[in-house]
């Protein structure tokens, strides 16, 4: 399509008309590449055959520059003229100048001539002033000589080509890209007028007007039900576009593919091999390049990548480096270029891949971290420095799929064999072999790090830091460690000292915090709790540091054995966010994990079913290792206290590694499948469970009350058995164990207790037990001793307060949707409609909505069965005052006695205690 062309090809038609009465020129139609000037010349030839003109038609090409004569030889073979151009003729070559343009002037009396020379920049000499000579003889001619230059490719012969220009009957014609009209114009045939419009802006900046790319561009949009987006048409014409032009252009257009937006003119100089500003106005001029300088759209870039053959992009990348580097780029940056070299020779690459991988990971490109890292590990000559970089990068990608990273755990183990590993990264080679339930192999890295020397490990007690942590994580394997003993640290073999590039890979504070807080946890420090949280302020999860999450984990943990259930709730969805936002998973669903626990000791089933599903979604069961039995265990108690028992025996049956029962997972998993024995009628099945966990913790020492307390289980398993004596010895164990002196495992124990004992004395350990449950917000087993409290209150004769009790506990098991726990309440009732179990009315929320926060208080332990001087006593006021709180609240809520209260008032009994 002429869009924007009808000027020039007015021109040129009365050149013709000129031409046919005997007055002949020469046409020079020059601009940048691509811009139409073919187009213009073939639509011109069109209408000079038809008017009766013979065409003598030329195409020059960079490669046959050299081939002397080759234009005149190709116009020569048009002309027909004897003896010229045809096989066996003499050629032009053996003719002199005058005699081949008198041979055309006499066939031009004949019939008229247009001459038509395309890309006339790669001509070669000879045919050019053949061409220039011609052109002086043209005034009384019937000759048009019409040429086509692209003026950003440099000529053949410079000063031919200024000679040229001087003609006096020379005609000049520019052309260009189109303009925004131009564009609509030539868009509006094809996509119609309204899509034209709209879509010009996008194709001019795609483009620049570029008549080739604007063309393969609406081949592309229409090829793609209207996707505003280049393909393949649009990046072959632009290679088209480069190949056809200057080799400058192509090499500049390489060098900014390789560089992309990141460096500056002189780099991009510097790797293209010329100067980027004259060859980039000529390109931009052709609306390949924005004027900025870059790409005018992102597929061009890829385009001239695919284009070059992988040698070729190797090398232009090592050199992009090199250069780089040398200029003192960010290590980001070179090491892009390695990693798409594939290799990394230079004696320098090492260190800027190793420092690239620290930076991504604080940019929270985990992915991007270990590429750098395998790179790294790969080219490196020192084995130490091997050793050391493929223990990051097996770290790295632990906490992304730690199945993945176990596929260097081989190398890492022969090279702590090899004495190659420092202390650190033994330390972690010990704790991934464990995850993945390699006992043996990690018994020997272990005794290699306690039989080592002594400046293997630094003056801060390493060693025995790492015993502190398996005490609690690994129990079989821990020993008491020697005394570190202070002294230089052991020379692996092959390192250069200070020097080495992975130096940085040193001791770290966050495995000395996991041992503190895991000996906290097996001897139940009374600081424990705070320091957990404190620790938790003082994180932030570093990919450089190895035992950063485990120490959160054990903070958690500390948090939760410390009944500061709703703290570590918080803290698991915010660490398990800032895992998600750092693209950690595997720490994730740990933490999400744990979050499943957290709420489980809340009674809020749903949410343990919730986030337990979640962390096991995040990682395949093959790596979850031996953790696996951490959201299992939630997931299998949450299911079964909720009804579902198949799919908690689904849960159950799933394989788990026989190490997991070697580590401190393994408790809460048999823990967990007491409970479902328990809740399913296998009560000697779930007393066997409970007292292996016993068992475990005895033979491995711990003399707190452990990660489970198994003793409340195994006691009402006894109960449930009928062995009352049994039971009552468990109970009294659990509560003189240290740390029972409160907090919801008393309370558990309390409410067991008080099912051996009478009435009255069954009562007052239920009143103890319901508060410390309460503190510790556990509703499961809340609505447990409410339920006992009703039961007893009714043995007592105590109806209204029994029926005030039952109906509370009601409410607390539907609020945890514990089907089997409110079946078996209903069931009590036998048959019955207690007081109360009806939902409450939304007008009666409504009015609570309207109690004051003193009301609140005094009507929320009045509906506990709490007495007059009994609320009084807990919010230190005087009886009166109870008694004038709640006849406004009888007032407000519409009511006439105490035995009408609604029951959603009771989960503000916590508050109001």
């Amino acid at each position: 399509m002429l869009v924007e062309r009808e000027e020039h090809l007015e021109r040129l038609l009365r050149v013709q008309e000129a031409a046919l009465a005997g007055r002949g020129r020469m046409v020079l139609v020059d601009g940048p590449s691509a811009t139409g000037k073919t187009e213009l010349l073939h639509a011109v030839a069109d209408r000079a055959e038809a008017a009766g003109f013979r065409l003598l038609h030329a195409i020059c090409a960079r490669p046959e520059r050299t081939h002397a004569l080759g234009v005149m030889h190709q116009l020569c073979r048009y002309a027909g003229i004897p003896g010229y151009g045809t096989p066996g003729g003499p050629g032009p070559d053996a003719q002199s100048a005058d005699d081949l343009c008198a041979a055309l002037l006499e066939r031009s009396a004949e019939v008229p001539l247009l001459i038509a020379v395309d890309d006339v920049q790669h001509a070669d000499e000879p045919s050019l002033r053949l061409l220039l000579h011609l052109s002086r003889r043209l005034r009384s001619a019937r000759i048009v000589i019409l040429l086509t230059d692209n003026t950003d490719v440099p000529s053949a012969s410079l000063p031919l080509r200024a000679e040229l220009l001087r003609e006096t009957g020379l005609t000049r014609l520019r052309v260009g890209p189109l303009g925004e009209a131009g564009i609509t114009a030539f868009l509006t045939p094809r996509l119609g007028p309204e899509t034209a419009r709209r879509l010009t802006p996008y194709f001019r900046a795609a483009t620049g007007g570029n008549p080739l790319l604007l063309g393969a561009l609406a081949d592309d949009w229409e090829g793609s039900d209207g996707d505003e987006s280049a393909g393949h048409s649009y990046s072959l014409a632009l290679l088209s576009c480069l190949h056809r032009g200057d080799e400058g252009a192509l090499a500049l257009a390489r060098a900014l593919a390789v560089l992309d937006a990141e460096a500056d003119d002189a780099t991009i100089a510097a790797l293209a091999g010329a100067p980027v500003e004259t060859t980039a106005r000529a390109m931009t001029a052709c609306g390949l390049l924005c004027e900025e300088g870059r790409f005018r759209h992102p597929a061009v870039r890829q385009a001239v990548l695919d284009d070059l053959a992988p040698r070729e992009l190797s090398a232009l990348h090592r050199r992009a480096a090199r250069l780089l580097y040398d200029s003192g780029a960010q290590p980001g940056r070179v090491a892009r270029h390695l990693l798409q070299a594939g290799r990394a020779d230079e004696p320098w690459a090492v260190r800027v891949l190793v420092e690239a991988a620290d930076h991504e990971l604080l940019a929270d490109r985990p992915a991007a971290a270990a590429a750098c890292l395998e790179l790294a590990q790969r080219s490196s000559g020192d084995l130490a420095e091997r050793a050391e970089i493929l223990a990051r990068l097996a770290h790295t990608e632990f906490q992304s799929d730690p199945a993945a990273a176990a596929r260097h755990l081989p190398q890492l183990i022969a090279a702590d064999r090899a004495g190659r590993l420092r202390f650190p990264e033994s330390a972690l080679l010990v704790r991934q072999l464990l995850w993945h339930g390699r006992t043996e192999e990690a018994v020997d890295a272990l005794e290699r790090i306690r039989s080592g020397p002594a400046g293997r490990a630094d003056a801060s007690g390493e060693v025995a830091d790492l015993e502190q942590w398996l005490s609690w994580a690994h129990p079989p394997l821990a020993r008491p460690a020697r005394p570190a003993v202070p002294g230089p640290r052991r020379a692996v073999a092959g390192r250069t000292g200070e020097d080495t590039v992975v130096a940085m890979l040193r001791s770290e504070p966050w495995l000395g915090r996991a041992a503190a807080l895991a000996g906290q946890l097996v001897r139940d420090h009374p600081e424990a709790v705070e320091r957990a949280e404190q620790g938790l302020w003082d994180l932030r999860l570093s990919r450089s540091a190895y035992w950063s999450e485990e120490a959160a984990v054990l903070a958690l943990l500390t948090l939760l054995h410390g009944d500061r259930a709703d703290s570590a709730a918080e803290w698991c969805e915010r660490l398990a966010l800032d895992a998600a936002e750092r693209a950690t998973p595997a720490w994730r669903a740990v933490f999400l994990a744990v979050r499943a626990e957290v709420a489980v000791r809340q009674g809020d089933l749903t949410t343990a079913v919730e986030r337990a599903r979640t962390a096991l979604a995040l990682l395949p069961a093959k790596a979850w290792g031996v953790a696996i039995g951490l959201p299992l265990s939630s997931l299998i108690v949450a299911t079964t206290r909720m009804g579902r028992y198949d799919e908690a025996l689904r849960h159950l049956s799933q394989a788990v590694p026989t190490a997991m029962y070697e580590s401190w997972y393994g408790l809460p998993f048999l823990q967990a499948r007491g409970v479902h024995h328990l809740a399913t009628n296998h009560h000697r099945a779930a007393l066997g469970d409970f007292l292996s966990c016993g068992e475990l913790q005895r033979k491995w020492g711990i003399q707190a009350l452990g990660p489970v307390p198994w003793r409340a289980g195994a006691a009402e398993a006894c109960i449930r058995l009928g062995n009352t004596d049994r039971a009552k010895q468990l109970i009294h164990e659990q509560l003189t164990r240290p740390g029972a002196s409160g907090g919801r495992t008393r309370g558990i124990a309390l409410r067991l207790y008080a099912a051996t004992c009478p009435p009255g004395r069954g009562l007052q350990l239920l009143a103890e037990a319901l508060e410390l449950l309460e503190s510790a917000g556990d509703r499961f087993e809340q609505a447990r001793v409410l339920a006992d409290m009703s039961r007893l209150y009714n043995a007592l004769g105590e109806q209204r307060r029994a029926r005030m009790l039952f109906r509370q506990s009601l409410h607390v098991a539907n609020a945890c949707e514990a089907q089997p726990l409110t079946q078996e309440l209903l069931a009590g009732a036998e048959g019955s409609a207690p007081v109360g179990a009806e939902p409450m009315p939304d007008h009666h929320r409504t009015r609570i909505d309207e109690l004051t926060g003193s009301e609140m208080r005094v009507a929320s332990l009045a509906v506990m069965g709490y007495t007059n001087r009994e609320i009084a006593a807990k919010l230190f006021v005087t009886p009166s005052t109870v008694e004038q709180h709640l006849t406004r609240v009888y007032r407000k809520l519409k009511i006439q006695r105490r035995q009408d209260l609604p029951s959603d008032l009771w989960p503000n009994a916590s508050k109001a205690g």
